[in-house]
């Protein structure tokens, strides 16, 4: 017998989902950030957001409850989960865990696709061969080095928190790599749920397994009604374009 429910929601709106934006308007080489990736804040919006989550909360169905919370450890998912359970009032601990921190880049850390092509033009032609699946830049991480670390991450949860619901606060690479593992997805299954419908900032996905082993459920995938119920702003910043081998 393991955990019974995942609630997996991404972080809020960051600054560097903002500055990646507007780089990417710009036609810039690089995301002009000026710190390290897990001490990224959550913006203005991304605060809002979480409050909106967190004001939302007392009316969610009981079935859909969570009993304990895991959260990566960059700032942007510990201060979505942190404000989000002080707006609704609820004393859980947060346990932070290493695994669920965001994927790694490497040398292609803080670069707009247009950089990557410019600066690192045979990584580009790898990244186009491989897929994003695959793909592993010097120093980074490809989905499927992701996905052994949620494997481990899953198997922990299952231990500890055996027929418990489970909220997991994290990054959208990760979800997507965490209904791969518990769905049994295909790597083009995966990547093409990722390129289709991109999570949006403090969405809500849910996976189910009332008998606590096997397979998972999906419930809910990429939901944020509950940001458009609170008249919170609703953002899609989707990252990487390059999902599917190309």
């Amino acid at each position: 017998m393991g955990a019974v429910g995942l609630v997996l929601v991404r972080h809020g709106e960051s600054i560097g989902n903002v500055a990646a934006a507007a780089a990417d308007n710009a036609g810039a080489d690089v995301i002009e950030v000026g710190m390290r990736d897990a001490d990224v804040p959550l913006s203005a919006t991304g605060v809002d957001q979480a409050k909106a989550w967190g004001a939302s909360l007392g009316d969610t169905p009981v079935e859909a409850r969570f009993d304990s919370v895991w959260c990566s450890p960059y700032r942007r998912a510990l201060e979505t989960a942190t404000l989000a359970l002080q707006r609704a009032g609820l004393d859980l601990p947060v346990r932070v865990d290493e695994r669920l921190r965001d994927r790694e880049l490497g040398v292609l850390d803080l670069l707009t696709t247009k950089g990557v092509e410019a600066r690192f033009p045979d990584e580009a032609i790898r990244r186009r061969w491989h897929g994003k699946f695959y793909h592993r830049p010097s120093g980074g991480e490809s989905w499927a080095d992701v996905a052994l670390r949620v494997r481990g991450v899953l198997a922990d949860i299952d231990q500890w928190e055996q027929d418990r619901r489970v909220l997991i606060v994290c990054h959208d690479a990760v979800i997507m790599t965490i209904r791969y593992v518990c769905e049994g997805m295909s790597e083009g299954d995966v990547l093409a749920t990722a390129k289709a419908e991109p999570l949006r900032n403090v969405s809500v996905t849910r996976l189910v397994r009332p008998s606590g082993q096997g397979w998972w459920k999906l419930q809910m995938h990429n939901d944020i009604a509950h940001l458009e119920q609170q008249s919170a702003t609703v953002t899609r910043h989707p990252g990487d374009p390059h999902v599917l081998p190309q």
